[in-house]
């Protein structure tokens, strides 16, 4: 078996130093490495790229806290700017075109976007990085200044993908058209297709890719509503769970303790986190109702499960809110149906993931 790699080595300082806080040492990692001849990409799709998704990953399996998580992606943040910095004093070349690169409005999980923006500069692309959350209305109107030949909407929370969907509406209805990426859209790019975005990327490669084949500007004067890309909205369920979402979560938070009697005995600080707990499961019920697709809320249920188990919550509790939730939504048969899919496939994932007998 081959041994740790350089990358590997890199890797392995840099999250060492950025989980302890010594942004120093984690920027000399990376700038040392650039110096012995590592090459600009490597260093950030293959050692920037994976520390940070190992935060999310730690943080998930309760090992990193949010205030870790958030000064590991500072850091990270301020070395890719160090990068650019430096490669902004060398010779200037013609750019090969321009683009924008921007999150979906509410999304503020902006770094895997900055990598894609300072790829696409790294290989020759004038690029105006928008940052996170960036408001359609003021995306237009950049588009409208800058024309640029695509806009790169990056998306990690599926539950912002309605307003996704509004800015690939808006951009394309300028004539510019829209490469999706980011986990928000699937792993396969199935809600970049669905919300009609002209192309979607895997990854910042990918996007380099599709921007050198070239992507066709969409017929500014084909206006179309919501409803055209999405007839299943017509049956107004995503509609009137978003408009009652503030009251289906008081009802499911009174309901719960009847449901998970333990509950009774929370205090503010857990009531708080309960009713936290019931908003997002709503919020991802109502994007799988605006997608269609009941797989988006089961995936969500799953990964939320273990969340929970590695802090040591009873899952219980987040099966008996689905289950007042359906109670609440028995009139609406596409949420009813994603409901009963969820609270199976709750079922299923806790019979895989019970831990066997020690050898």
């Amino acid at each position: 078996m081959s041994g740790p790699t350089a990358t590997d080595t890199v890797v392995e300082r840099l999250w060492r130093a950025a989980v302890e806080g010594d942004e120093p040492a984690a920027a000399s990692a990376v700038h040392e490495a650039l110096a012995t001849g590592v090459p600009e990409e490597t260093l950030l799709l293959e050692v920037l790229a994976p520390v940070q998704a190992r935060v999310g990953a730690e943080w998930a399996a309760d090992r990193l806290t949010v205030a870790q998580e958030h000064a590991v992606t500072a850091i990270n943040e301020r070395i890719v700017a160090s990068m650019a910095h430096r490669r902004a004093t060398g010779r200037a070349v013609p750019p090969r075109g321009r683009v924008t690169v921007g999150c979906v409005d509410g999304e503020w999980h902006a770094f895997p976007a900055r990598l894609v923006a300072e790829f696409l500069s790294l290989h020759g692309w004038r690029v105006d990085y928008l940052g996170a959350q960036t408001p359609t209305p003021h995306l237009v109107a950049h588009l409208h200044r800058s024309y640029p030949d695509a806009v790169l909407l990056s998306g990690s929370i599926p539950t912002h993908l309605p307003a996704a969907h509004a800015a690939i509406t808006a951009c394309q209805a300028v004539g510019v058209p829209v490469l999706a990426g980011g986990r928000a859209f699937g792993p396969d790019g199935r809600y970049a297709r669905t919300l009609r975005a002209d192309r979607w990327a895997p990854d910042a490669r990918g996007a380099l890719a599709v921007l050198e084949e070239g992507v066709a500007r969409p017929d500014a004067s084909a206006g179309r509503q919501t409803v055209d890309d999405l007839p299943h909205l017509a049956d107004q369920e995503y509609t009137l769970v978003v408009r009652s979402r503030h009251r289906l979560v008081g009802q499911a938070l009174a309901d719960l303790e009847d449901r998970f009697p333990p509950m009774r005995a929370y205090d503010a600080l857990q009531r708080e986190r309960t009713a936290e707990d019931i908003a997002h499961i709503v919020d991802f019920l109502a994007t799988a109702l605006y997608v269609d697709d009941p797989d988006l809320f089961t995936t969500f249920l799953t990964w939320t499960a273990d969340v929970l188990r590695a802090r040591r919550v009873p899952t219980r509790s987040l099966v008996a809110g689905l289950e007042v939730l359906a109670d609440r939504l028995r009139d609406f048969p596409r949420a009813t149906h994603a409901l009963e899919r969820g609270a199976a496939a709750l079922g299923a994932h806790a019979v895989r993931t019970v831990p066997g007998p020690r050898p």
